[in-house]
């Protein structure tokens, strides 16, 4: 239950989401003591005085969901999110310059976020659904270059998420000091499993405690854990 746990951000991003759902949220989040809730920059503060002690995580948003604020603007909310307190960092990348083939901003733009995050983990988030097999190799290929901790799918808010190719040509795209991180439809423990088994270590959900109490369901009731074939999309 502890290893499954540690891999999953609980995610906190919708945009309707009041403060009583994110002090929910963080309850849930400490609770079944997950790697780190991922809230909207407006939240973090409230975050980080909820969870104090409790050994989960507090991560935000730069550049989302679209990735394409100016590389200044990503900056400034990285700062001001690890001035509140923030441990981790995801941001998008410009999904429209390395859609032009303009790799060298791209790169520098996350370079840009790693350097501003001081030390604290960097996430880059792709949005697969947007790009070809050589756009996602490329951008996977430009995080590693900048110094980035992970690799990410989705952000949840496009019209794909997480697929079982997709975090194989991501796995195979990046050396193994570049984690994989899936978002975007991981809602079952058998969909995590699987994508587990393909190398992926963090992953965004919503659908957290349905994850897990049927993982706590299965350990206590004896049940094999099924496994999710290729083909499923986790979206």
């Amino acid at each position: 239950m502890e290893s499954v746990a540690k891999m999953i951000d609980h995610s906190l991003l919708r945009p309707e989401l009041t403060l009583d759902d994110v002090r929910a949220g963080c309850a849930l989040a400490a609770r079944y003591e997950v790697a780190s809730v991922c809230v909207r920059p407006c939240d973090v503060t409230e975050a980080v005085a909820l969870l104090h002690g409790t050994g989960v995580l507090v991560g935000t948003v730069a550049g989302f969901p679209h990735g394409s604020t100016t590389t200044a603007a990503k900056v400034a909310e990285t700062a001001l999110a690890r001035a509140q307190g923030a441990a981790e960092i995801d941001m998008v990348l410009n999904i429209g310059r390395l859609r032009s083939g303009d790799v060298t901003t791209v790169e520098s733009d996350i370079r840009a976020v790693v350097e501003a995050a001081g030390g604290a983990t960097v996430k880059v988030i792709l949005e697969n659904a947007y790009l070809t097999d050589a756009e996602k190799i490329a951008g996977c290929e430009a995080a590693e270059r900048a110094g980035a901790h992970y690799v990410k799918t989705s952000t949840g808010f496009a019209a794909g998420g997480a697929t079982m190719a997709d975090l194989a040509l991501m796995r195979a795209a990046v050396s193994p000091k570049v984690k994989i991180k899936a978002a975007g439809g991981v809602r079952t423990l058998d969909i995590l499993l699987a994508m587990a088994d393909i190398g992926v270590t963090r992953f965004g959900a919503t659908a957290t405690a349905a994850i897990l109490d049927d993982l706590a369901h299965r350990r206590e009731h004896g049940r094999p854990q099924a496994t999710a074939t290729a083909t499923d999309s986790g979206y």
